[in-house]
């Protein structure tokens, strides 16, 4: 699957939005609330001018979003790897950090939270992108798992 990428922009924001949707509605149903789901426009035009935000487009096609933000000497927060759920499982995902990962060479650690009971999260940033598991702690209702990458 050929896959480019475009730096989001304030236009972008109902794009964006309808992604972040679409990728998590379940976690919204399931968890009560969920940082990602239902953003306004407005919040979405905030986030998108204080993380870095790439659009993955399979063709034509916007299919996830990949979002995150430089914090110091070569530390990097993930905010958000998000595929549009028929599109999942076809290594979107993986491609998509490859990406951030050569975008961003100077990069000496790239951290990020999760659900701790979304062990196909685990799995993914485990096994295909070489994080480890930091801690865990409660986020609100939610307890999460800190990962973390270091080079």
């Amino acid at each position: 699957m050929k896959l480019s990428y475009r730096k989001a922009v304030n236009d972008d924001a109902n794009l964006l939005i309808y992604i972040y949707n679409s990728s998590f509605y379940d976690d919204y149903i399931r968890y009560g609330e969920c940082p990602a789901y239902g953003k306004t426009k407005e919040e979405m035009e905030l986030s998108i001018k204080n993380f870095t935000k790439y659009i993955i487009m399979s063709d034509d096609t916007p299919v996830g979003v990949i979002s995150f933000d430089k914090k110091e000497d070569g530390q990097y927060y993930l905010g958000c790897l998000c595929i549009i759920p028929t599109y999942q499982g076809k290594g979107i995902g993986t491609q998509a950090f490859q990406y951030m990962c050569s975008i961003c060479p100077d990069w000496k650690q790239i951290t990020l939270v999760t659900p701790a009971d979304k062990e196909q999260n685990i799995k993914f940033y485990t096994e295909k992108c070489g994080f480890s598991v930091a801690n865990k702690v409660m986020d609100g209702n939610v307890e999460v798992v800190s990962l973390c990458m270091n080079r």
